[in-house]
């Protein structure tokens, strides 16, 4: 037979229930108890009448009485001065009620204050900002979206960055501290959650973001984590009828077509992280100072890609318009349709609803100069092409990782015919040598220009180095290897670069180099004043993805970029386009490389190609009327076809 809980057991449930409402169920329940102990008090002392009155005087009335009740509640030494053993009595009950009442209440307030800090410290309460940028995930490429990002907002007076992270909320704000140097009023608000969860994802706002970059993880299969990033994202039940601007990465190219199911309602842009790497790659280790230009184009410091509309240009050809501004650099046009035309055909005409694209200080600096007539100097033109014909290169991988046969996939879609690549890996740390030539005969099988040979060796072995005649070779790229830690695989870059470097000054022909570092950190201690030795890191897709989460129409304009197919950017000989050894303006080299269907954005002075406060010799964007004497070992940077 059931037994009927007793009335104690009753009573000790209503107390265990009530207990666990929290802090605020704890001070009513205080609140009232007070307010009993004082009302009883006052009660008695108005229905005692003389007996219970203080020191013999006239009754209290309830009023008085209740008021008396409440202040010796709230200071014991209130009944310092009472007279009369019955009234002393009562108002000591009082007392001692009230210390244990404010006793208990200044512990439950500490309690509930620990309490709430503790909720503060593990970042579960809910963000309400609006127009934020969201950053779902924590990678090392943090550092640098933030710090892009800041540069980005410094003209705003409210900007705010929200990141959601499976991390503690204070390790996230202590490594911010360290690694990120705030700039301008921005704000960066972290919470601690699983942006696959959807109620953690409501902590931080998605849905009220001007847009959204997720993170991938450092795991092994970390496109399925972006995948499911997405899903949550953009098929929450909760979600905004306004399209979402997300932004994020890519290993496997088999992955977009998913990507592009995913955002059919939604402007998701994903970089494809391992064929961008690789053609960054490939076009750097083949033209010294080209990775400063790229820099340049990809971060928020100095100019920057604005859009912009010009009613009278309308009807102009391109090649007009190139001259048409003094202060920024025009570098294509967008059409209606959303498509970016870099260096386009100069005949184009510019219709009503296309935009250009241009480099320039800000986009209130994109103004048309109003001349009557171009100050070029027509004396200066060199219009005879004396580019030489293409010729065979050799190259030298070394290291191996999972970007190394799309990196020679790149290389061939440059170099001319009879071509070679030597790849040179130690297959104790990256892969068994087996492994390596079934990756090198399926990847690179089906090159036109060039010859792969592969050769196990430690890369740092500078015995190894000098045996294979580096110094043959006319461009160095040395990776980072797969299958060890981040430091580690630094630490043998470093060496390699080490050698390879005091190879190249004792050569009266140095080569090229360029190097892949993982950690940010260590790619700042490698630099040294030579623009060849550019690393090649995930630096570059953080740069890309804080561009794009503020401007998405740069999508288009980066995938021409860096698209092997159509124009690209190249520096070449400014001999070839102007008279050196005497003062030109800017305007004589646009019209020089306009008459050739290029479009010219700036020049590298030899003569500053290892200092780094100058940008290594770069200069994109220089103003059109200022002069400059050229050297003949000065280059002009172009955007042309070949």
């Amino acid at each position: 037979m059931l037994r009927k809980p007793t009335f104690n057991q009753r009573v000790q449930y209503f107390f265990d229930n009530f207990m666990s409402r929290g802090t605020g169920a704890l001070i009513g329940g205080l609140a009232f108890v007070t307010l009993l102990i004082i009302v009883a008090a006052g009660g008695l002392v108005a229905l005692g009448g003389r007996l219970l009155a203080p020191g013999g005087a006239d009754t209290l009335s309830f009023t008085e009485a209740t008021w008396g009740s409440l202040m010796r509640t709230l200071d014991p030494g209130t009944m310092g001065g009472d007279e009369g053993w019955g009234f002393r009595i009562m108002m000591l009950l009082v007392t001692i009620g009230g210390i244990l009442i404010v006793s208990t209440l200044i512990g439950v307030l500490t309690a509930g204050v620990d309490s709430k800090l503790e909720e503060l410290r593990k970042g579960r309460s809910r963000v309400l900002e609006n127009g934020h940028t969201l950053i779902l995930g924590w990678s090392p490429q943090i550092f640098t979206i933030l710090s892009e990002l800041m540069v980005a907002n410094v003209n705003q007076k409210k900007a705010r960055i929200v990141i959601l992270a499976g991390r503690d909320k204070v390790a996230m704000e202590d490594e911010l501290r360290e690694r990120v140097e705030t700039v301008g009023s921005t704000r960066i608000i972290c919470r601690s959650g699983n942006p696959l969860d959807l109620t953690d994802l409501e902590i931080v706002g998605p849905h009220t973001a001007k847009s959204i970059i997720v993170l991938p993880p450092e795991n092994d299969d970390p496109d399925t984590y972006i995948i499911k990033s997405l899903l949550a994202i953009t098929n929450n039940p909760n979600r905004r009828p306004e399209p979402y601007h997300i932004v994020t990465q890519i290993q496997d190219a088999k992955n977009m077509d998913v990507i592009q199911m995913i955002g059919e309602r939604d402007n998701v842009q994903a970089v494809l992280m391992g064929d961008l790497i690789a053609r960054f790659t490939a076009q750097t280790s083949r033209q010294s100072g080209l990775s400063v230009i790229y820099t340049e184009l990809l971060n928020f410091g100095g100019d920057e890609i604005y859009f912009s509309q010009e009613p009278s240009l309308i009807g102009k050809t391109y090649g007009e318009i190139l001259l048409a501004y003094e202060d920024s650099t025009i570098l294509g046009i967008r059409k209606a349709d959303g498509s970016a035309a870099l260096n386009p055909p100069m005949e184009t005409v510019l219709a009503p609803d296309d935009h250009l694209f241009a480099l320039s200080e800000d986009d209130d600096t994109v103004c048309v100069s109003g001349l009557d007539s171009i100050p070029f100097d027509e004396a200066a033109l060199r219009t005879q092409d004396r580019t030489a014909a293409p010729r065979s290169e050799a190259c030298l991988v070394l290291g191996w990782n999972r970007y190394a046969a799309t990196i020679i996939r790149e290389l061939d879609n440059y170099v001319a015919k009879g071509s070679k690549v030597l790849v040179v890996a130690d297959t104790e740390v990256s892969a068994d040598v087996k492994a390596v030539q079934k990756q090198i005969k399926q990847s690179c099988s089906r090159l036109s220009n060039q010859k792969v040979i592969f050769l196990e060796g430690d890369t740092t072995d500078r015995h190894l180095l000098e045996e294979v005649k580096v110094v043959d070779y006319d461009h160095v790229i040395a990776l980072s290897y797969a299958g060890l830690g981040v430091q580690e695989a630094d630490a043998k870059t470093l060496v390699t670069l080490l050698h390879l470097r005091d190879i190249s000054e004792r050569d009266a022909t140095p080569f090229s180099i360029v190097s892949e570092m993982l950690d940010l950190r260590n790619r700042l201690l490698a630099e040294v004043a030579r623009v060849d030795d550019f690393i090649v890191s995930d630096h570059l897709i953080s740069l890309m993805l804080a561009q794009l989460s503020e401007n998405a129409g740069l999508f288009a304009v980066f995938g021409d970029i860096f698209d092997p197919e159509g124009a690209e950017i190249y520096l070449k000989s400014v001999g070839d386009y102007v008279a050196t050894g005497q003062p030109v303006n800017f305007y004589t080299l646009v019209e020089a490389a306009r008459r050739r269907g290029e479009t010219a954005i700036g020049y590298r002075l030899a003569c500053e190609a290892r200092n780094a406060a100058r940008s290594y010799g770069v200069h994109t964007n220089p103003k059109k009327s200022e002069m400059v004497t050229f050297a003949p070992d000065d280059k002009i940077i172009v955007v042309a076809e070949y």
